[in-house]
């Protein structure tokens, strides 16, 4: 195994404690932390290949239905509509991808960063939140600008959880890579 190979795994571990550990609450409380899942396929897309994103979906679902089956949380989300959480990662999985080719350790990189991290944030929750409008039978008697209005309350917190979740990766990134051992230049 290479250095990459190494650092690649140890990455791909550290994403996949880190979901584990936040999944249950979205928005966090006094008593756990938010959601990570958004930020955890994001710095997927980021850093690892492309295995991350099948693998790293099977956990949400290992983790849903442990919550669901084993822990008493409700399954009021799990309807047709979940299936459109691979959609809505995926949109986060790929701003990943697509930061990862303009990213460099200079101030200049911090704009297309929030850019993507912002646009990829709103995407992921328009498309859980219309297709849980759309497909989950709860919502027939409710027009969609009410479901709208009803479900805007919760995007502040859906991007608050994400970009701290990432603002914390990035501030790591920056600091293991200033403090990296570079080889000293002999003067010859």
């Amino acid at each position: 195994m290479t250095l990459k190979d190494n650092k690649n795994l140890l990455i791909g571990l550290a994403l996949v404690a880190l979901m584990a550990a936040t999944r249950f609450d979205h928005f966090g409380s006094a008593v756990s932390l938010p959601d990570a899942s958004l930020a955890v396929f994001f710095l997927a897309g980021f850093y690892l290949a492309h295995w991350a994103l099948p693998l790293l979906l099977l956990e949400a679902v290992a983790i849903d239905f442990v919550a669901v089956n084993a822990m008493g949380v409700s399954d009021w989300c799990i309807t047709p509509a979940y299936s459109f959480l691979a959609a809505a990662y995926g949109a986060m999985w790929l701003a990943g991808r697509w930061y990862r080719r303009s990213h460099a350790l200079t101030w200049r990189s911090l704009l297309p960063l929030a850019g993507a991290a912002v646009t990829a944030t709103l995407a992921a929750f328009f498309i859980s939140n219309a297709s849980f409008y759309l497909l989950s039978g709860y919502f027939a008697d409710m027009s969609a600008a009410d479901y709208a209005a009803a479900v805007a309350q919760y995007l502040p917190g859906y991007l608050r959880g994400a970009l701290i979740w990432l603002a914390l990766a990035g501030t790591m990134h920056v600091l293991l890579h200033a403090t990296k051992v570079r080889p000293v230049k002999a003067n010859v």
